[in-house]
């Protein structure tokens, strides 16, 4: 299943499940039920791809869920791999969005046939018939073939477990019959010949306290059995183009229902899950013997954005978190890399310091707050995007990306979006009161740009991107108006000396936090660096009147996330991450270090 953001997928799932008797009728089951990830079921989103198993008619299905969001496209790309087929949601309000031109294209390039599915057709604003005509147009620009014109219609009520076939209201009795009667007309059964030797692909990684590095992916050829001695043909390189090695599968097992059971064979066509190859990667080819062909490797689209992940050098470093070493660090981030290939891990010069390459903010985000969670204390730099040279010029990313917004607050979207050197490429009004505005942006100027979006449209505004190419570079673009408060020293901060910044600036703290000579405690009103005494205490007197004894009235300080303050940052900054708390600091903590590295070195 795949589809833009917050389109119906993980609800669809939820009762395509029921539908197909995964659960037992007095069985609780939670919504969004593959949503496992902690993450997940607090963002509302999915982020790692997912695989249930349901029997209909006699026939078994395995159903892959992916992610909707761009940032996550390595893990809808890998999901293409193990599938015969499709099944494209559209909300029947908002139309086919940037990430659904993005999932149908990768769909389409690998000729996989396509059943479309009209979610939400119960909205107020639903309007399924241009909702078609819009997705119909899709199949136009992107189709490689005839046939890909030529595709089912299902209309549904995801959360109600309701279809139809064609354009309509699902009735008050109706269920998923059409819509599982649909995907057996429309998607093939495998193809694979079971005869053959043993080919298999590997689409994703996991991993098992008890069995190791666990392989996942699909059967293109042949049985694959518990106990055989299989070749395993991995990346390719300029000194070995055909490496190979022979390994043993010592446990195998197959998806059912939402788990997994042990099994002694899988056949041509199904999905498996083998472990006992510690040295398998996404990409490579499992086959019975050495001179069987490998089979075509997966490729994903490259990094966006890069960001500096480094050990934590604050004074306050080690109070919070379990790992703290460079080692540490270096250990979970290329563990992360073995199961996700849309992300890439780099060493430095510096021991201390690995640079981390993703698809855009969110990604990297979910990364770093994994890693808190699991107890990891880290500092991390401002995101940067990726440049490319083409023809002698540098490009940097583009994207494309559209904003649903109140026809009211159209204005301020396009003046926020012009600084940034976005450019509206169309304006789509409808009877809901909203506006479509259809743009494309250097991802640079992107970054940090939803909570600006938020702020000028009063949380009305609804951001969608996906990255669309290169562009020449566009110049300097702008990031924050003021700069920032910087602690001068070591303490717990007051009332007292806040009562006084606030006239200067924004906070960021609050009376009796704990601070670091330059750790940044709130945005100067101004572009400069300012240098405070955050933690200064009134001086006790004899002369008391009632107006100097008035308690501080302090407005409320703004406290960052981990999204916010990785957007807020500047290039000499750092945000400091640890399992309690989020800080933002100075890459060089004294003024006096900091002067010196701002020096500019005589020619």
């Amino acid at each position: 299943m795949v589809a833009h953001v917050d389109h119906g997928k993980t609800t669809l799932l939820d009762a395509l499940l029921k539908s197909g008797g995964t659960f037992a009728a007095h069985q609780t089951v939670v919504e969004r039920v593959m949503d496992s990830n902690d993450q997940e079921r607090e963002r509302g989103i999915t982020i790692l791809a997912k695989v249930a198993e349901i029997e209909w008619r006699g026939t078994k299905i395995n159903l892959v869920d992916t992610p909707g969001h761009a940032d996550f496209g390595g893990e809808v790309e890998r999901a293409l791999a193990l599938v015969d087929g499709i099944l494209l949601l559209v909300d029947a309000a908002e139309g086919p969005l940037p990430q659904t031109r993005y999932v149908l294209a990768k769909a389409l390039a690998r000729d996989l046939p396509v059943v479309v599915v009209l979610n939400k057709v119960d909205r107020a604003d639903a309007r399924p018939e241009e909702v078609l005509h819009e997705v119909e147009q899709l199949f136009l620009d992107l189709a490689h073939h005839d046939h890909h014109l030529s595709f089912p219609v299902i209309s549904a009520i995801a959360r109600e477990g309701r279809s139809m076939k064609g354009i309509g209201m699902p009735g008050d009795n109706a269920d998923l019959v059409p819509l599982l009667d649909s995907v057996l007309d429309t998607i093939p059964p495998p193809a694979g010949d079971a005869s053959a030797p043993l080919q298999a692909l590997v689409a994703n990684l996991d991993a098992s306290d008890y069995l190791g590095r666990l392989a996942i992916g699909r059967v293109a050829a042949g049985v694959m059995s518990k106990g055989d001695t299989i070749t395993v043909w991995q990346h390719p390189t300029s000194e070995d183009p055909a490496p190979w090695i022979k390994r043993r599968i010592s446990n195998l097992f197959a998806f059912r229902g939402i788990g997994r059971e042990e099994v002694s064979q899988i056949g041509a066509g199904d999905l498996f899950i083998l472990a006992g190859i510690d040295e398998v990667e996404v990409g490579d080819t499992i086959a019975a013997q050495e001179n069987a062909p490998a089979l075509p490797r997966l490729e994903v689209d490259e990094p966006v954005l890069r960001m500096s992940f480094g050990v934590n050098t604050s004074p306050f470093a080690g109070r919070e978190g379990t790992y703290l070493t460079s080692r540490h660090l270096s250990e979970r981030l290329f563990r992360e890399v073995l199961g996700n290939v849309s992300i890439k891990v780099n060493t430095t010069d510096s021991p201390d310091i690995i640079e981390v390459a993703g698809r855009g903010e969110l990604q990297l985000a979910v990364l770093i707050e994994d890693m808190r969670r699991e107890g990891y204390e880290l500092q991390v730099s401002r995101p940067e995007v990726i440049t490319k040279t083409i023809d002698g010029v540098k490009h940097e990313p583009l994207e494309a990306g559209t904003i649903d917004v109140p026809d009211e607050y159209v204005g301020a979207v396009t003046q926020a979006l012009a600084p940034r050197k976005g450019r509206v490429v169309n304006l789509e009004t409808g009877d809901s009161g909203r506006t479509i505005v259809s743009f494309r942006a250097p991802s640079r100027g992107l970054i940090g740009f939803r909570s600006l979006l938020l702020t000028v449209t009063r949380g009305t505004a609804l951001l969608h991107q996906s990255l669309s190419g290169h562009m020449p570079w566009a110049g300097e673009l702008p990031h924050r108006m003021g700069g920032a408060m910087v602690s001068d020293r070591k303490g717990s901060t007051t009332a007292y000396a806040l009562d006084n910044l606030q006239l200067r600036g924004t906070l960021f703290v609050s009376p009796g936090v704990e601070v670091y000579q330059g750790m940044v405690v709130g945005e100067n009103s101004r572009e400069d660096e300012m240098v405070v005494n955050a933690v200064r205490a009134k001086e006790l007197t004899n002369i008391r009147t009632h107006s100097h004894d008035d308690g501080p009235k302090l407005a409320t300080p703004i406290t960052h996330t981990l999204e916010s303050g990785i957007q807020w940052i500047g290039e000499d900054e750092l945000v400091e991450v640890t399992p309690s708390n989020i800080r933002i600091r100075k890459r060089f903590l004294s003024l006096e270090d900091r002067r010196k590295s701002n020096k500019v070195p005589r020619n």
